[in-house]
């Protein structure tokens, strides 16, 4: 009899609380669930915190009762957490009317991040929607809306945003993430890939979750490709040069390089000696590299100015290394013969001569091997400068970047012309003529475009 007793006085407390939330009385509501929290019995009931979780998720909901009690978004989380741990099932919510709270909870976390974006306070902002995200995710997954949807891609673009915004960007990747995994194709949501793509580059570099949602944004907005390739390029930027050897060999291979991409390796393979300890073979070959990759941009888009222009500037380059030997050998053999020594003895004249002649031969045996080489690097140099001038003459608007390649391409041309000219001067009248016309062809040129 006296359990019975007991139990019909707390079933009438409940009563008491429903009717007040009937009624709309919500403070009323609040006193009778803070009066029966604190009864042991109460407390080991799913039904108390499912009650004391619907109370202050309103008052939380309501601007001037939320004012007055401001722990009541703290008191309603704790206590629909609690409810949570002893009606999995929601078995009492249901029955009850409490899944309005997560509702509320919902709405009020969303209404409250709102504010704080508006105000510029970044990180809460951020958080609030994030609380709010957790509610709608239970609704959704539980099927308590009606609304067809798999989660709130607003509010997670929001707390992505906010957290973005307040520099917080490993925070920021989480919600942006969620958009991407889901292969969300809005238009609106474009930036979503353009962030993590430049996250996973400059960020936090990780190159499986790059080329995750590499692909995932090229196979949502493919109309962006050419932007996605330009991530790309970026990211193999990051790489040092065995990594972009090997990727190069192995893209090579499944033949998956693009016209940028080839010229992205051919830049990275000409600037190696540059940048790398290199010995001379290692450097030769990396220069070899840099003009074939160059060549294949061309072969894939004979339009592409700069693949013909990179081409001609490592052959022209090469020319000039090879010409500065053969002038150190010039000067080599110059100052052996004037630092002979005047002999007028005919017999040390004759041994002062062999002297001289045993010293200078292999640096004039160098010059004469040298010929073929250099013969070829001009040739080549011309070739590729050529092309590139010839794609760019006739463009009635230029970039500065074509206007350089242009100018220096001309320059080049006539230096090359000129040392063409000289090589046959006395000795071929006819390739003379030809040489020094194309000569001032180019050097008339000189800064025109």
């Amino acid at each position: 009899m006296f359990a019975m007793s007991l139990q019909l006085v707390t079933a009438q407390d409940y009563k008491k609380v429903n009717n007040a939330v009937l009624l709309g009385r919500i403070e009323d509501a609040k006193t009778e669930i803070d009066k029966m929290a604190t009864d042991p019995k109460a407390q080991a009931k799913a039904e108390t915190y499912m009650w004391k979780g619907k109370i202050y998720a309103a008052i939380f909901k309501n601007q001037q009762l939320n004012a007055k009690y401001p722990n009541a978004e703290a008191e309603a989380e704790a206590a629909l957490r609690k409810y949570e741990e002893l009606d999995p099932t929601f078995a009492v919510a249901k029955e009850k009317d409490g899944i309005a709270s997560y509702f509320d909870m919902y709405s009020s976390y969303i209404n409250q991040g709102t504010a704080r974006f508006h105000a510029k306070d970044w990180a809460n902002a951020g958080q609030s929607f994030v609380n709010g995200i957790k509610y709608i995710d239970q609704i959704i997954n539980n099927k308590w809306t009606s609304n067809n949807i798999a989660m709130d891609t607003t509010s997670i673009l929001y707390a992505a945003i906010c957290f973005q915004n307040a520099k917080q960007l490993e925070n920021a990747s989480v919600y942006y993430k969620r958009i991407a995994d889901n292969k969300v194709n809005d238009t609106n949501y474009v930036d979503v890939y353009r962030f993590l793509v430049d996250y996973y580059t400059r960020g936090k570099k990780d190159e499986s979750q790059f080329y995750k949602y590499l692909t995932i944004a090229k196979e949502v907005f493919p109309v962006h490709n050419e932007e996605w390739e330009s991530y790309e390029l970026d990211f193999i930027d990051t790489y040092d040069l065995k990594a972009k050897t090997d990727l190069y060999a192995k893209e090579e291979a499944a033949g998956t390089l693009t016209e940028n991409k080839y010229i992205q390796y051919g830049s990275a393979f000409a600037n190696a000696k540059m940048k790398d300890d290199l010995d001379s073979a290692t450097a030769a070959m990396y220069n070899n590299k840099a003009v074939e990759a160059f060549k294949k941009a061309f072969a894939k888009n004979d339009k592409n100015a700069i693949a013909a222009f990179n081409s001609g500037v490592i052959y022209y380059n090469n020319f000039g290394e090879l010409d500065d030997k053969v002038r150190d050998n010039i000067r080599t053999v110059q100052r052996i013969n004037a630092e002979k020594p005047v002999e007028k003895d005919p017999k040390k004249k004759a041994a002062a001569d062999a002297k001289v002649k045993a010293e200078t031969e292999p640096y004039l045996k160098a010059n004469i091997a040298l010929e073929a080489p250099i013969t070829q690097q001009v040739d080549q140099a011309i070739e590729w400068l050529e092309k590139a001038y010839t794609i760019l003459k006739d463009k009635a608007t230029r970039t500065n970047n074509e206007k350089s390649v242009i100018n220096k391409s001309v320059d080049w041309l006539a230096n090359l012309y000129s040392y063409k000219r000289d090589k046959v001067r006395g000795k071929d009248n006819a390739a003379f003529d030809k040489f020094e016309a194309k000569f001032k062809e180019f050097d008339a040129l000189h800064s025109k475009f």
